[in-house]
């Protein structure tokens, strides 16, 4: 069985709210089988890579704190359960849909867990941080449980993603740096993104957003993956890429390195 998610076809009205917000709630994702082939798949990934945050030593290293995530980066790699699921055509496909483009790379998946008493994830944009700038970078978040202000849903500030804040505001900061920064976001309203368990959201990689502190007594778990437009070029960032990579690469170079970020859908037919 393929436990592909129940619910890929978008309606018109998620797409317009989608471009409008820039992001989209979608709380029947999966279904309760495909639910439990998802946390096998993640929960397996991650005991099998152990402490390493990302799964090559030519790597670079990124900070493994588990004091706001406990995060372990690009398990489609070396899990290939995890690379059937979250690369999924269908996902592929969604994320192309809502962002308008016709095709899609992964960027990095990600398994974020919030341990019990976590603190909040601070405010930030995802596409600051990223070795490519593209408008049309969009995340998909699956919660493998329950979520909600409790336990550390995050929360989206609507429109955000029609403007690039250059500055990267890490996601330990305090909760009130980018609104220091930038005043003009504190007339927006956060939209909090409570999901059932097997709910997901999709957001663009300019939608400022945050976690909530986690305040109960149990991990909260969710698996996410960041796609690229295809023809996405490099920025000089380094972020996850190799160093093979890194070698390899002028500013401007397309990020198309099938090893890297496989092309998972595009209008032409062609996928990994």
């Amino acid at each position: 069985m393929r436990h592909a998610p129940v619910n890929t076809t978008l309606s018109s009205t998620q797409i317009s709210s989608y471009g409008d917000n820039g992001f989209l709630l979608i709380p029947d994702f999966l279904s309760a089988v495909e639910l439990a082939a998802w946390r096998t798949a993640v929960e397996s990934a991650m005991e099998a890579r152990g402490d390493a945050v990302l799964p090559r030593a030519d790597d670079p290293l990124l900070g493994a704190s588990r004091t706001v995530l406990y995060q372990r980066i690009n398990l489609w790699m070396d899990h290939p359960e995890v690379r059937r699921l979250v690369l999924h055509e269908s996902i592929g496909q969604m994320a192309a849909t809502l962002e308008g483009v016709d095709g899609i790379r992964v960027w990095h998946d990600q398994a974020l867990y919030k341990d019990p008493w976590a603190n909040p994830t601070s405010w930030h944009q995802d596409n600051t941080k990223w070795s490519f700038s593209a408008r049309h970078a969009i995340t998909i978040w699956v919660a493998l449980d329950e979520v909600d202000a409790r336990n550390g849903c995050m929360f989206f500030l609507p429109g955000t993603q029609r403007h690039r804040l250059e500055t990267d505001f890490p996601t330990g900061a305090p909760m009130n740096a980018i609104f220091t920064a930038h005043p003009e976001l504190t007339v927006i309203d956060p939209v909090a993104a409570a999901l059932p368990a097997g709910g997901c959201s999709f957001h663009n990689g300019l939608t400022v957003h945050a976690a909530a502190a986690n305040m109960s007594r149990h991990p909260r778990r969710a698996m996410t993956c960041a796609f690229m437009p295809d023809g996405a070029t490099f920025n000089g960032t380094q972020n996850v890429l190799p160093e093979r990579l890194i070698k390899s690469l002028q500013v401007g170079d397309t990020l198309n390195d099938d090893e890297q970020n496989p092309l998972i859908w595009h209008a032409s037919g062609t996928s990994a």
